[in-house]
């Protein structure tokens, strides 16, 4: 083999090798998918640690140092306590508080009935090929089912809040997706 072919061919697999670790607009760098996912369990942690959130009723989605507080909680001082601890967190470039405010108790059987409701968004979401399910967090109380993460474009924003709508038992839908 010749010395030149070699050259270039080594040089054409760094050069593929390096696109392939490029961020675009919509995909993360592999170095940027780490740091996302440090942050996350950071602000996870600190939600725990800290006495005035309920850490097991936020989600936490991280796109590029922003941070997406997702869910239901019981007060607007646990919604304010959870921007204050995330904000907190080292490395934190923004929060964005999705969090929804519901004081009211529900029974076992309104939960069981907000699974429900949430397992058949999330197998909507899957069976349609427009929508990354896998970008897509689905949470429900009371039958309204809240929508966050980030997704690629605005049309899988609609399509998502659509198909949530669509199915049974679903009373409202907040559409809290992050276009990247």
């Amino acid at each position: 083999m010749n010395k030149s072919f070699t050259k270039i061919a080594i040089l054409a697999i760094a050069a593929a090798s390096l696109a392939a670790c490029t961020a675009t607009r919509t995909q993360k760098s592999a170095g940027e998918q780490i740091d996302d996912s440090v942050l996350t369990g950071k602000v996870k942690t600190a939600l725990i640690a800290d006495p005035d959130t309920k850490a097991r009723q936020i989600d936490v989605e991280v796109f590029r140092g922003i941070v997406q507080l997702n869910g239901f909680v019981d007060s607007p001082e646990n919604k304010a306590a959870a921007t204050r601890v995330a904000s907190s967190v080292r490395g934190v470039k923004k929060v964005d508080n999705n969090l929804v405010v519901q004081e009211s108790s529900r029974s076992a059987g309104e939960v069981i009935d907000d699974g429900v409701i949430t397992a058949k968004v999330k197998t909507a979401l899957i069976e349609d090929p427009m929508v990354k399910a896998h970008q897509v967090e689905v949470s429900t109380r009371e039958g309204v089912v809240q929508l966050s993460g980030f997704v690629d474009n605005a049309d899988a924003k609609r399509k998502a809040a659509e198909l949530a709508r669509n199915v049974s038992g679903v009373k409202d839908v907040r559409n809290d997706l992050t276009v990247k």
